[in-house]
């Protein structure tokens, strides 16, 4: 069985995320998506808001896994049984950003980094462009899936 983790803040969990996501799925037999605790960061959303978010927006999809984790992706992976870790790039700062972690995981373990393009339509968007548009009343519709609108 072919597992991999998608880990991050998903503070919220943006359409380019759920883009990852989708595209995950049909390369893996589960994804894992793993809502990193960082004691040091400020969330927008709560740990479990942002966990139900993903939830009702892949409801259905049995092919995802949501949980909450701390410590070491790594860690996390040996736990979980994942052979890889999945990541979203959206331009050449992410690579270099990504490629450091992935040869620091490689190094620590034998975890696969898997990385994929986003979708041109969704390559623009981040959660903390998100949460500076909620921040100022704007329209995020177009950038997170229905499952955050709600709240």
């Amino acid at each position: 069985m072919k597992k991999a983790v998608f880990p991050g803040s998903f503070d919220p969990i943006t359409n380019g995320h759920f883009d990852i996501i989708k595209r995950g799925v049909s390369l893996f037999d589960e994804v894992i998506v793993a809502i990193g605790v960082n004691a040091d960061k400020k969330y927008m959303f709560n740990l479990e808001d942002r966990k139900q978010f993903i939830e009702e927006a892949f409801k259905g999809e049995t092919k995802v896994k949501v949980i909450t984790y701390s410590g070491l992706t790594i860690d996390l992976c040996k736990k979980e049984k994942a052979d890889f870790i999945l990541r979203g790039l959206r331009n050449p700062a992410d690579f270099e950003f990504e490629k450091a972690i992935a040869h620091t995981n490689q190094t620590l373990s034998k975890i696969e980094t898997v990385f994929l393009l986003t979708a041109a339509k969704t390559s623009f968007i981040s959660s903390s462009i998100v949460r500076d548009v909620l921040r100022n009343g704007g329209d995020i519709s177009g950038l997170v899936p229905a499952s955050v609108l709600k709240k």
